[in-house]
């Protein structure tokens, strides 16, 4: 069974982020993800880009399930966390 942090590190393998945060059961898991990887890439290819990289760990199962909160440039977050 997975940690949060387990899923944070495997997060961090697939692109360089300034920040992660994952919640989780050890089945479910929630991320917010603020990366400059995500400058000029729509909402859907953001998400994409992550699960592509995890796709190893959810086509096995070792990843069950793992939903995408925040997908935000820092830009955004920043603009959203003084909002």
């Amino acid at each position: 069974m997975l940690h949060p942090e387990q899923v944070k590190q495997m997060i961090e393998n697939v692109i360089p982020c300034e920040f992660v945060a994952v919640e989780g059961d050890g089945h479910h898991f929630f991320a917010h993800i603020v990366s400059s990887e995500f400058e000029g890439k729509m909402r859907l290819a953001r998400h994409r880009l992550i699960k592509d990289g995890l796709a190893a760990q959810l086509a096995s199962n070792e990843l069950h399930a793992l939903s995408i909160q925040t997908a935000a440039t820092p830009a955004e977050w920043a603009a959203k966390q003084a909002a």
